[in-house]
């Protein structure tokens, strides 16, 4: 798929698998990474079972901008003003989860949501298209030290386990940078792509 002007015609080939409950994987401004529609609970499993998740991970949605995040977090004015500095970008904000967001997406125990608005054309499409977010998590297998970040080597690895595989070309190496601002001030639980010097630990 081109990277700066994606096809309309594989954009909707992949919205139709996605809408027919299918998995993909797709390409980010970070990594590559699993996805499926939100309401899509085998979906999920199977992505879950692809990468051996346990139960409290926290899954995120990728969102095509913040004005989708209030459905599904609980956001104050000093949260959405960092989000909005770094939006779009390779970012994931932890946040408590509204009562919009399946029990199933939230950590079981503190109740949050990972969020991400992307800054890659593809994945704008897609969202665009799909006109909902996407449920993701890093295209990691078990065991890997670092995310896979090309296509190919996603297809030998795990191809016959997903339905769609959207070929963006190679992608960093570097998963999102995750910033918990659920409570309090943020705090930088995972150094990735997204620059994070300028906040706390």
């Amino acid at each position: 798929m081109h990277l700066r002007n994606p096809e309309k015609r594989l954009i909707e080939q992949t919205v139709a698998v996605l809408r027919d409950g299918g998995v993909i994987a797709y390409p980010t401004d970070s990594c590559y990474a699993f996805g499926c529609r939100v309401g899509e609970k085998e979906a999920q499993e199977r992505i879950r079972r692809i990468r051996r998740l346990e139960e409290d991970h926290n899954f995120t949605l990728v969102c095509r901008d913040l004005s989708q995040l209030a459905a599904y977090a609980r956001v104050d004015n000093p949260a959405f003003r960092l989000m909005k500095a770094l939006t779009p970008g390779p970012y994931t904000f932890l946040l408590k989860a509204t009562h919009e967001v399946p029990r199933r997406l939230q950590n079981p125990r503190r109740k949050t949501i990972g969020l991400r608005v992307p800054d890659h054309r593809i994945v704008q499409a897609l969202l665009e298209t799909l006109d909902e977010p996407l449920m993701s998590t890093t295209a990691q297998l078990p065991g890997a030290d670092m995310p896979m970040n090309d296509p190919a080597d996603i297809e030998a690895r795990v191809g016959n386990l997903l339905d769609l595989i959207v070929d963006g070309g190679n992608t960093g190496l570097e998963p999102s940078s995750v910033i918990d601002i659920s409570e309090g001030p943020p705090r930088v639980l995972r150094i990735g792509a997204g620059d994070v010097s300028t906040l706390g630990d």
